[in-house]
């Protein structure tokens, strides 16, 4: 397979970002990296953006810190609580998912990609629970939440033991054998 060096224009997802040179096969750089202007041949010319590129990578990067830190900040102020339906016993009807969560943040004002709210089973129990949202490589934040009942829990009541002849407890016959030929004495 023939290989072909390139020089990343923009970030490439599990690839690199810009200003890397990479070594990718000829085809994806052909047909995908190079067609869609994510990339440019590794030329000598080319070798002279590096610079340029890596130092506008560097800026990008330093802004992207710096804005998942201030979310950071807003998120650990903020206290997010859930009412939901319950049945007997204060069993949830249905489960508090990641797009609950990812709406429930966007109406308090908080604009985060679903992607990053990392909650790795939904929520089925009432109570209080955590999530980890990872916004940044450096910067992540677990998120408290409550989960309420909307109606009051009623406890079941365990029915009083009956007594054993009602049938609860019955006691085991002897087994008799079928055919005499069977059973040797």
């Amino acid at each position: 397979m023939a290989y072909s060096e390139v020089l990343l224009l923009k970030p490439v997802d599990g690839l690199g970002g810009e200003g890397d040179q990479v070594k990718v096969r000829a085809g994806y750089a052909r047909n995908y990296l190079l067609l869609r202007g994510f990339a440019v041949p590794l030329t000598r010319s080319n070798r002279k953006q590096v610079d340029s590129l890596r130092k506008r990578r560097a800026e990008r990067e330093s802004q992207e810190l710096a804005g998942a830190q201030e979310l950071a900040k807003k998120l650990e102020k903020t206290s997010l609580a859930f009412v939901v339906k319950t049945g007997e016993g204060g069993k949830m009807f249905g489960a508090i998912t990641v797009n609950d969560l990812h709406d429930k943040l966007a109406a308090a004002g908080l604009e985060i990609d679903k992607r990053k709210i990392h909650l790795h089973t939904p929520v089925k129990t009432i109570g209080k629970h955590e999530v980890k949202i990872k916004l940044h490589a450096d910067v992540s934040v677990e998120l408290a939440f409550d989960v309420v009942s909307e109606n009051p829990i009623e406890v079941q009541q365990a029915p009083a033991e009956a007594p054993a002849a009602d049938g609860a407890k019955k006691e085991r016959k002897e087994r008799k054998p079928r055919d005499a030929k069977e059973t040797k004495e």
